[in-house]
């Protein structure tokens, strides 16, 4: 490694004025990473962290509580250029998933309401994915039926849910007579603050008509977009950085791109993040949608098609010319034109930096990873854009080829026959449809269309969308990836 450029922790203070729900890699990457940004430079440690771990192990929280809550970022530009940062920020770790077998449990819950409940706390923030709002993809309604948040209508003290956990905060803090905290959520949904809202106030709703109405009338939830590439680790990232200096099990590797643009209502204060990158905007969506349907969309397309053809990384993927073409046509063509950004947006230039981006060599985010969760990611990242191109009387032979291969993924193997897991929420359902379907292309298609959780009505009801899925589902299985894209190309 050439250039190397290492920077230590800021110092900590043991003062909390953020709660954050979900801690995970990415939480650890970027939002923290631009609260240590904010402390090394203003020397303000009011804006400590309290991070909690919702649903995974308790073996992340423990480790960060020995290494006394610090760990390492490593940003990396390419192969020769990485920059090294230590974040001190996170002063205190919750572990609140249900695992009776853990001291913790219960225990940490309670900890984390109080912390929430706490005069202190003035933002919460959340990375708990698109899942982990308990919200129809499709109707954005909350899934009242879901076991966990069926659970925490019934027992609201002992809530596990995310949704559960700022209900019964705000409640807490009605009682109180204590002003709200705002809430701001982190994670890859179009208006993801107004969804936010829209699954509390809803579980509120079943609780109390009159804390729904102070929270839906009181509550802030503005929303914002998060853009960093942050793949899981494995063993070759812990060796890197044992090879520069770095031993830490809770390290983190990430690109050095990072961006983080958010809408500014914080009627209890808020760092002073302008001057360490973040963009304070009036309104987010454009900038949100156009994330969501070009990078996000474009890696659901490398993450199905790619998986299919035993491609295992995102490097890997883009390395293929005929794919580089997928996503340059796909962003141009099929998504871009959905797209209604402020003056100025240039986005042919954006898609050509997504394509280096996607390029970086020193990254290696396996597919796998951003192929799970597809059933609740697709809305968003294609079909909400296929809907309006369709519309607007433009094709979609990119987005139905895409789907396509979702389909054909969640059958639990690859083109070649090896198995992989399918990690979704409707996974069982969309191996029944297989299991009843999977020898008539025509009739699967239209099973799979015909799941009102994951595609619109209208969309579902299009007959050029649905013959385009068909053809392309045929193609792919019965020529491979190079000769579906190759047939692509010719449309």
């Amino acid at each position: 490694m050439r250039d190397v450029t290492r920077l230590p922790a800021s110092a900590g203070s043991g003062r909390i004025g953020i709660v954050h729900l979900g801690l995970g890699a990415f939480h650890r990457a970027h939002q923290a990473v631009y609260l240590e940004r904010y402390r090394r430079r203003s020397g303000d440690t009011a804006w400590g962290l309290s991070s909690a771990n919702l649903r995974a192990s308790v073996g992340l929280v423990d480790a960060l509580h020995e290494a006394g809550h610090r760990y390492h970022v490593a940003e990396y530009a390419d192969r020769e250029h990485v920059t090294i940062r230590e974040i001190g920020v996170i002063e205190e770790t919750l572990f609140t998933g249900k695992d009776p077998a853990c001291r913790r449990w219960g225990r940490d819950r309670e900890a984390l309401l109080a912390r929430l409940a706490a005069p202190e706390t003035r933002i919460v923030t959340l990375t708990v994915t698109e899942k982990g709002y308990f919200l129809s993809p499709a109707s954005g309604r909350l899934l009242v039926d879901d076991p966990l948040i069926a659970a925490d209508i019934a027992h609201p003290e002992a809530a596990c849910t995310a949704p559960g956990l700022l209900v019964e905060a705000l409640a807490r803090r009605l009682a109180a007579g204590l002003a709200p905290f705002t809430v701001l959520s982190c994670d890859n949904m179009p208006d993801n603050g107004r969804r936010t809202r829209a699954a509390v106030v809803e579980l509120a709703e079943r609780r109390d008509a009159a804390l729904a109405a102070w929270i839906d009338a009181e509550v802030a939830f503005p929303s914002s977009m998060v853009d960093r590439i942050v793949p899981a680790m494995t063993a070759a990232d812990f060796a890197r950085l044992a090879e520069l200096g770095i031993e830490d099990p809770n390290a983190v590797v990430g690109e050095a791109f990072s961006q983080w643009v958010v809408e500014d209502d914080f009627p209890l204060g808020r760092p002073a993040w302008e001057a360490d990158g973040v963009e304070m905007v009036a309104d987010v969506a454009p900038f949100e949608t156009m994330k969501l349907r070009m990078l996000n969309g474009s890696h659901s397309l490398l993450a199905y098609l790619g998986a299919l053809d035993g491609i295992e990384t995102v490097f890997e993927a883009v390395s293929r010319e005929d794919l580089v073409a997928l996503l340059r046509r796909y962003m141009l063509d099929e998504a871009a034109p959905t797209l209604a950004m402020p003056e100025g947006t240039d986005l042919t230039a954006y898609a050509e930096q997504l394509l280096e981006r996607f390029a970086n060599d020193s990254l290696h985010h396996r597919l796998q990873q951003i192929a799970m969760d597809g059933s609740q990611k697709l809305p968003q990242r294609w079909l909400h854009g296929a809907e309006a191109r369709l519309a607007a009387g433009g094709e979609v032979p990119c987005t139905a080829l895409g789907v396509a291969a979702w389909i054909r993924y969640t059958a639990g193997d690859d083109l070649a026959g090896r198995p992989h897991a399918v990690d979704d929420p409707l996974a069982s359902r969309l191996a029944d449809l297989h299991a009843r379907h999977g020898g008539d292309i025509e009739a699967l298609a239209a099973a799979f269309l015909a799941v009102k959780d994951v595609f619109p009505p209208a969309l579902a009801a299009e007959p050029r969308f649905a013959r385009a899925v068909a053809d392309a589902y045929t193609t792919l299985t019965q020529q491979g990836l190079a000769g579906a894209l190759g047939a692509l190309s010719r449309v």
